[in-house]
């Protein structure tokens, strides 16, 4: 069942990735080698209640699997759901941080991959690309477009340049449950799909592979990884359906604040 939102509704959601946003700047001004994971996790928890909401990663059951913290924190060849824990970072890893936060009702989540110290220019240039096709998807999610056309536009823009594109993994809707209807794959075929309606809001996340597109699950039940360990990439973004263009809530500003960087600028469309 996919449930349309109210501008009310919206703007609700919107608090919410505010606050992952904010919470995600409050990470990014700590990473760094020698830094766990599980310190970041505490500093994200200790935030987002601070602010009158609760992690919505933290205990969030599939089965008789509950995850166990805050952040779901990914390094280099973890994909996505890696567990915090007391390993320091290292210089040249790359973390992906994804965020979810309970505020007065409705959820946010967003994620983000983060260079500790400097990285390689072929991990670089992983970062960039997943950046970029996460905006060229963005791009597609307008009234009357269908999920394919973003899909199309994500694998499109990654596969040209030799990367594996995760079909294991989608976005998802998003609104007073994390994870709602309608799935939001990182692949497929321009005008194929269910059509997008505005009020529509939805997680564009595409995650993808240096190599292989395939992964495997660790034996922990959580962490996902690439089946020939090189490094994936891992952005997200909540966006409502608009008429002309999709309206981001959430930001990448306080993390770029922090890191006192530019965003990646896209140097190339897809048509």
């Amino acid at each position: 069942m996919v449930h349309l939102k109210s501008d009310k509704e919206i703007e609700r959601l919107r608090a919410s990735a505010d606050l992952v946003g904010r919470t995600l700047g409050e990470v990014a001004a700590l990473v760094r080698p020698g830094v766990s994971t599980a310190e970041l996790d505490k500093v994200a928890e200790e935030f987002i209640r601070d602010h009158g909401a609760e992690p919505a990663f933290k205990g969030y059951r599939v089965g008789s699997l509950v995850f166990p913290g805050t952040l779901c924190t990914s390094v280099n060849d973890q994909v996505v759901h890696g567990i915090p824990d007391n390993r320091p970072l290292e210089e040249g890893d790359v973390l992906s941080a994804d965020c979810g936060v309970l505020l007065d009702g409705f959820y946010g989540d967003s994620a983000y991959t983060f260079a500790v110290g400097d990285i390689s220019d072929e991990v670089s240039a992983l970062l960039s690309t997943t950046y970029e096709s996460l905006m060229l998807g963005i791009a597609q999610a307008t009234t009357g477009k269908r999920l394919g056309d973003i899909g199309s536009a994500i694998q499109t823009h990654c596969e040209g340049r030799g990367y594996g594109v995760v079909k294991d993994l989608v976005g998802h809707g998003i609104g007073r449950q994390l994870h709602e209807d309608p799935q939001v794959p990182n692949f497929g075929r321009t005008g194929s799909g269910r059509k997008l309606k505005t009020g529509l809001t939805v997680c564009v996340e595409p995650m993808i592979n240096r190599g292989t597109a395939s992964v495997r699950t660790e034996g922990d039940g959580w962490t996902v990884k690439t089946a020939d360990s090189l490094p994936s990439a891992h952005y997200e973004h909540m966006i409502a359906v608009r008429p002309g263009e999709a309206d981001v809530l959430t930001t990448f500003r306080y993390i770029e604040e922090a890191l006192d960087v530019l965003p990646y600028e896209l140097t190339t469309s897809v048509a």
